[in-house]
């Protein structure tokens, strides 16, 4: 992907509240191995170590989400509000266990991040997807259609930027603005 791109918006709103069965809540950091875990179950994300998981359900909580089916976490998003662009929610990563797929919970997840008071001043939300990921370039086009919001697609990081680390390219999706 050469420029940017620019899918339409809906008029279409995203529905509220986690799906039957299920419960979204802030990380702690006695999760993180749980997190690891799952994110290993999720090919093809990059797997971190435990120690960045500890970091980030103890720094950035209040920007991560889990998902419990019972007491299993069956879904994970880490995301961070960037320093330099406080009206813009980067999410990291989303894994949703192969168990709970299909139930629209990565959807919720993220409706459920930007209706904490953390996200008050978010009018964007910014992820990479490697090309090769099919669902969750689906996920976040879809997300910006139920926000009725443009999803704009901009490479951000090439293949060489990775050095030696056989990685695709990342592509950046910027959606919005919109109504936190």
């Amino acid at each position: 992907m050469s420029a940017a791109q620019v899918l339409p918006k809906s008029s279409t709103r995203s529905e509220h509240g986690p799906p039957v069965g299920f419960s979204l809540v802030q990380p702690a950091p006695g999760h993180a191995a749980e997190i690891r875990d799952l994110i290993k179950a999720c090919k093809p994300l990059d797997v971190n170590s435990t120690y960045a998981y500890l970091l980030l359900c103890h720094h950035f909580a209040e920007t991560c989400v889990i998902a419990l089916e019972g007491e299993r976490i069956v879904g994970f998003i880490s995301a961070y509000i960037p320093p330099s662009a406080t009206d813009t929610l980067f999410v990291w990563q989303v894994a949703v266990h192969e168990t709970a797929r299909g139930q629209k919970l990565g959807g919720a997840m993220l409706t459920h991040l930007l209706a904490r008071s953390v996200s008050r001043n978010v009018r964007y939300l910014e992820t990479t997807v490697s090309p090769s990921n099919i669902p969750s370039s689906r996920l976040f086009e879809r997300f910006a259609r139920n926000l009725g919001a443009d999803c704009v697609k901009t490479p951000l990081f090439e293949r060489e930027d990775f050095g030696a680390e056989a990685h695709e390219e990342e592509v950046l999706y910027r959606i919005g603005p919109f109504e936190a």
